[in-house]
């Protein structure tokens, strides 16, 4: 178990690859990892997609309510999760359609950055949150960008729910489709997903020589609670890193809903803190990214969203940000270039650390 600082620190800057990142994200955090990896694809050298589907794929169909805001979030409660049938989840070639608007608008970087780029994708054939028919067009998307094949791992025939798998006893059972979202499957997904992008990671490390730092994290987004992002995020650096004597790269992991580290549950937009879920801290200490991260020199970036329920941010269930409940202009909200307010703030703190 990974130590803890008891200071709350200002996120430093460290030796670090640049153009050698990656992000991953479970569900909320796999839908903002596939908008975070096209609008900055320049920073990045791969990513993982857990339960999450195409680049503004709630943009499908917009018919779908008679004001465009409403139809964003109807398509992402919906058709961009549990879609009636296969041929009414978010279609690829509109994504990329989308993607290519938005680069000759210059909101997103270059996408001839991403073709180059290695990809996990990950949906359990159990899944009845975000159906395998979304995750399919995310692994179509990345091919009709010119991903190889032989780039994409996909993987959907392991029977399990909506979750991040681990190899935890004290986890949940493989097809359980509940919170807190960790599934026991006998191994750990943060390993696989890493070793993927990277293709040369050194074994796990069995003990860590690192701390999980604290940070304010408010300094990226100042503080606006539009942003609908928790006072504090947590990165751990490997000691090497942290005493320089090893160039790190940067891994962005990105939580699902319910996981973030102040989760509560909302009742008439009343927190329920009387009846917190005893989720914690659990995505940044148990999933194993930290032992891999410790024996190849990887710093992990946890960023943390956080639920809100009110005039400012509908946002109860502390999700990120994959539909443009955080926009001013809600009849075009921006939540997938680089000016939307998450990606602005997530992208910064990479940039803090040197990647």
């Amino acid at each position: 178990m990974p130590t803890f600082s008891s200071e709350i620190v200002q996120l430093g800057q460290y030796k670090v690859a640049k153009g050698h990142s990656s992000v991953s994200g479970l569900s909320s955090g796999a839908f903002m990892t596939v908008q975070l990896h096209l609008a900055h694809s320049a920073s990045f050298i791969g990513a993982g997609v857990v339960a999450g589907g195409p680049y503004r794929g709630v943009e499908t169909f917009r018919g779908s309510a008679a004001l465009a805001e409403d139809a964003f979030e109807l398509n992402a409660l919906q058709l961009c999760m549990a879609p009636l049938t296969p041929d009414l989840a978010p279609d690829a070639r509109r994504s990329v359609m989308l993607a290519r608007e938005a680069e000759r608008d210059r909101l997103i970087d270059p996408l001839s950055h991403v073709a180059r780029q290695r990809v996990y994708i990950f949906t359990g054939s159990r899944d009845n949150v975000v159906q395998s028919s979304v995750v399919a067009q995310a692994r179509e998307m990345y091919r009709l960008l010119g991903v190889a094949d032989e780039r994409i791992a996909y993987h959907d025939q392991l029977p399990a729910g909506h979750s991040l798998i681990t190899d935890n006893p004290e986890d949940s059972p493989l097809d359980t489709n509940m919170p807190p979202y960790l599934n026991n499957g006998g191994f750990m997904q943060s390993h696989r997903i890493l070793k993927h992008i990277y293709p040369d990671l050194n074994p796990p490390a069995e003990r860590l020589s690192g701390q999980i730092l604290r940070f304010d994290q408010t300094e990226f987004f100042g503080g606006n609670p539009r942003t609908s992002m928790s006072r504090f995020g947590y990165a751990y650096v490997p000691q090497a890193v942290a005493d320089g004597q090893a160039e790190a790269r940067v891994h962005i992991a990105l939580h699902g809903c319910k996981q973030g580290y102040n989760y509560v549950d909302y009742s008439f937009g009343h927190a329920e803190t009387s009846g917190q879920p005893p989720y914690g801290n659990r995505y940044l200490t148990t999933t194993g990214y930290n032992n891999i991260a410790d024996s190849n020199n990887i710093i992990v970036l946890y960023p943390q969203a956080q639920g809100t329920d009110d005039s400012t941010a509908q946002n109860p269930d502390g999700c990120w940000d994959w539909w443009g409940y955080t926009s001013e202009t809600p009849e075009h909200p921006d939540y997938f270039s680089q000016n939307a307010l998450q990606i602005q703030a997530v992208h910064a703190m990479l940039r803090r650390l040197g990647g």
